[in-house]
């Protein structure tokens, strides 16, 4: 690089970088020249700012029926969000079955609760961070469960159907009815 000589601008050889000072230019008898491949890198994404949950933690009572099932059986709940978070790996049930029976040994789901929140909470960027998951599951886990089934509903998500209904429903693009099938009466020959 060449020093600024007598208030003329400073000037920098055709084939070294500013920053760097190697070399940033080809020889043109190599046999592959930076004019024969370009690559054009891409622009920088900036990761997008957490967003609100789409309800307070303490807004259960909009939601009655769910309230009331998370109070009694909390298990329901937390295996239906389980299943949507874990995108069908693991079933309703089985995630239910391991939360009472971690709530049965050690009276401690919450410590298992607030995993799943957390994964939640990475999956659609919400607000929040891991220790206070750790605690809104710690105190108010049936209100931390409430919020994470109407936050899952409020994004579209059926949760009586779960994961793979969810998944087939979306790609057949009509909505499914959560209806019995019909049984004929009697017999007939």
């Amino acid at each position: 690089m060449y020093q600024q000589v007598s208030g003329q601008p400073k000037q920098e050889p055709e084939n070294q970088s500013a920053a760097t000072g190697f070399s940033t230019s080809y020889s043109s008898s190599a046999p592959y020249s930076a004019d024969n491949y370009s690559y054009q890198q891409p622009p920088l994404s900036l990761p997008k700012p957490p967003v609100e949950w789409s309800t307070g933690l303490c807004g259960c009572f909009s939601d009655f029926k769910n309230c009331c099932i998370t109070c009694w059986c909390p298990c329901i709940t937390f295996g239906q969000v389980a299943e949507i978070v874990d995108k069908g790996s693991t079933s309703c049930g089985a995630s239910g079955a391991l939360y009472t029976l971690i709530c049965c040994v050690n009276c401690c789901g919450c410590f298992y609760s607030c995993f799943y929140r957390s994964k939640m909470r990475q999956q659609h960027n919400l607000m929040g961070n891991n220790c206070l998951d750790c605690l809104t599951h710690c105190f108010c886990e049936i209100c931390a469960l409430c919020q994470e089934y109407r936050e899952l509903e409020n994004r579209g998500f059926d949760m009586v159907i779960g994961w793979h209904g969810n998944v087939e429903q979306r790609s057949r693009g009509v909505a499914m009815s959560v209806t019995a099938p019909t049984v004929e009466e009697g017999m007939s020959r």
